[in-house]
């Protein structure tokens, strides 16, 4: 059941002549793709969404998880693309401590504004919808800085890339050439909003994805922008009401076979094992979610109890406790100025912590302290 899913036209680039790919508009067609044949697939991996969306009810508040998630969704997809940075550099730099790949966490930094900036979008009336508009703009945020500046920020490309090989005529892909970009998007957009295409949601993601990493429309940035795609689209149909999966983990863990399945679309017309792979991998991501939200729940209800058993803790110790899962790495000084109290007070409730093996010192110094909630730390970056 083979089927044919773009057409070849010629492209010169580098001084070589070479074959780019310019795929057809989606749906899949010649035979088309069967709802039927992901049912199983397609049910599991909306009762693991289902079963996400309920345990991020375990939690006093569901900011600490949309915290946790957002930059753990943010740091593996910018891995993906060979950036170095740790989870921990990230919580570093938003605790103002000195990181060394500073350009790396620049990147990650860069692609949580970008997400949330698309979220905003989405959540607003008056917001931009799902759109090539946005892509753009989200991908002017992701851009932005050093690393990005020759990539034209925000523009479609204006000229032939490719992807592998060391030069057009031994790449691995050769997505569209420059002047088939803004109507294979077009195309793409429309198919978006189309009412009456009768597919599950989550098979209409895979389709999407995929044809946006086929038609690789800026210079740089496609991984993560056609990633980002993914979980615009969980929030334009409602698939999860709070963005807690991160399935840039389940990718990375399988990157060959997430590029192998890519590439078969176009080299075989295998729309089929595509889809499967990518509604496994919505299972499994949030199956993984579930189960760090239950670590994360247990931990920090386990270290609440012993604050409370404590006798020697009062109100700040408390709010400030409260403050640990969005602010896992801190410096007194920022205590002081999160608990809009005085020196001695911020001083008094980390060192209550502190004796309780709650948080730790990490600097050994007796000045310029800084602490960290090691156990959550770890926890988290697994």
């Amino acid at each position: 059941m083979k089927r044919t899913t773009g057409t070849y036209a010629t492209s010169t680039t580098l001084g070589e002549q070479v074959r780019a790919f310019v795929p057809h508009p989606l749906p899949p067609a010649d035979p088309v793709l069967s709802a039927a044949d992901f049912d199983d697939l397609n049910r599991q991996a909306e009762l693991a969404l289902a079963r996400l969306a309920g345990v991020s009810g375990l939690v006093p508040s569901v900011d600490w998880l949309l915290y946790s998630a957002i930059r753990k969704e943010a740091l593996l997809t910018s891995q993906m693309e060979g950036t170095q940075a740790t989870l921990t550099d990230l919580f570093d730099d938003e605790a103002g401590f000195r990181v060394s790949n500073t350009d790396d966490v620049q990147e990650v930094t860069n692609y949580l504004r970008a997400f949330r900036w698309v979220q905003e979008q989405l959540r607003d009336t008056q917001g931009m919808p799902i759109s090539v508009r946005l892509l753009c703009e989200a991908h002017r945020l992701l851009m932005d800085g050093a690393r990005g500046a020759g990539k034209q920020p925000g523009q479609l490309r204006r000229s032939q890339n490719w992807i592998g090989g060391t030069r057009p005529g031994n790449a691995v892909f050769v997505p569209p050439p420059p002047e088939h970009v803004a109507e294979s998007l077009a195309s793409l957009e429309r198919y978006i909003h189309n009412a009456s295409v009768d597919l599950p949601a989550l098979i209409k993601v895979a389709l999407i994805h995929a044809q946006f990493e086929t038609i690789h429309p800026f210079l740089d940035g496609n991984g993560r922008i056609g990633r980002l795609l993914i979980a615009a689209l969980f929030e334009h149909w409602g698939l999860l009401s709070e963005p807690l999966l991160y399935i840039s983990g389940y990718l990375k863990q399988h990157q060959a076979e997430y590029y192998r399945r890519l590439s078969a679309i176009r080299t075989e017309g295998d729309w089929e094992a595509w889809v499967s792979f990518f509604l496994e991998g919505v299972a499994m991501a949030a199956s993984d979610a579930e189960k760090n939200i239950i670590a994360v729940a247990s931990l920090v209800a386990a270290d609440r109890k012993r604050l409370l058993q404590s006798t020697k803790t009062g109100p700040a110790h408390y709010r400030l406790f409260e403050m640990l899962p969005m602010m896992p790495r801190f410096t007194i000084e920022r205590v002081r100025q999160q608990l809009d109290t005085t020196f001695p007070t911020a001083n008094a409730a980390v060192k209550a912590l502190e004796d309780l093996g709650i948080v730790t010192e990490m600097t050994g110094q007796k000045k310029n302290r800084s602490y960290s909630y090691q156990a959550y730390v770890e926890l988290l970056s697994r």
